[in-house]
Parts: C-alpha cells; structure tokens; sequence
C-alpha cells in the first residue's frame, strides 16, 4: 500500500510542477495583460454589411445603405 502512496505523491508533484510552470508562462507571455479587451471584443459587431470595410464601391467616409434582396421569378 505504501507504494501506490508514493507513487500517488509524485505523481500530484508532477501535475503541481506542470501547473506552476504553466502559470509562470502565461504570465511571462503576456497572457493577463489586457483582462477586458477580449471581453469588449466579443460586443462589437464587425459581421455588420454596413459598414464601409465590407462594401468596396463605397467612399470611405460615405455611410452605405444596403439594398434589399430582390425576389426572383421562375
């Protein structure tokens, strides 16, 4: 019994070390610098077709209208 202890033990060190490295990592590449701009991101709307990106004919400080889709007749 005692020996699936230890190995039991060791096992939890390995998977604390591979934890502590882990954070020490995500801290060093700059994972928690910016906490809100993601959280931000997510709101804006840039699948939008009116946007002037998404249209190219358009002049860049001209708001576009879209057009309706016409129905088609067989």
């Amino acid at each position: 019994m005692s020996g699936i202890l230890v190995f039991l033990l060791l096992l939890s060190g390995l998977f604390v070390l591979f934890i502590v490295v882990g954070v020490l990592w995500s801290i060093r590449s700059g994972q928690f610098d910016d906490l809100e701009g993601p959280a931000a991101r997510i709101l804006m709307d840039d699948d939008d077709p009116r946007l002037p990106s998404h249209d190219l004919k358009a002049a860049p400080d001209s708001p576009t209208i879209p057009t309706p889709p016409t129905e088609r007749t067989q």
